[in-house]
């Protein structure tokens, strides 16, 4: 099986942990505020979204817990890992993502980070969190599905 990909996307990483804990709602794109030594960083690949999430401070979204390395030839002007970093969203959609942040129960969780056209992105997702049963359902499901995948191709 091929998958489709925009061939001017280069996904630097993912954030699988997130379809596994989370129900995604609504995806979007985001721009993201980066320094010199930071953007050579990821270009490098040292980056991990993992356990990062956004919040709202001061009418913008920050993306909090995101770790990209310190970049070795930056010397004196290397930026801290885990700094917080500015998302870049219209109004509309900063205003959208704030009110179901408050009134739904909804957190913003970055799904794979990217670069598109030489620039880099991240992928937002509108989650709620999954319950334990939720995970158990979601394991059993992915299990059966790959002992089917199996026996179909032992039958066959």
């Amino acid at each position: 099986m091929n998958k489709k990909t925009n061939p001017g996307l280069k996904i630097i990483c993912l954030n699988r942990k997130a379809s596994f804990n989370y129900f995604f709602e609504d995806l979007l794109e985001a721009g993201i505020v980066l320094k010199g030594s930071e953007i050579k960083s990821i270009r490098d690949g040292k980056v991990n979204i993992t356990d990062s999430y956004a919040i709202e401070k001061n009418g913008e979204i920050i993306l909090i817990n995101s770790h990209i390395s310190s970049y070795k030839q930056a010397s004196y002007s290397n930026h801290n890992p885990t700094d917080e970093r500015k998302l870049l969203l219209n109004k509309r959609e900063i205003n959208k993502l704030i009110g179901k942040m408050q009134r739904d129960g909804f957190t913003i969780v970055p799904t794979k980070m990217y670069f598109k056209k030489g620039k880099a992105k991240v992928e937002l997702a509108v989650a709620k969190g999954k319950k334990q049963y939720d995970k158990r359902a979601t394991k059993k499901n992915r299990d059966w599905s790959r002992e089917r995948a199996r026996y179909v191709r032992k039958s066959s």
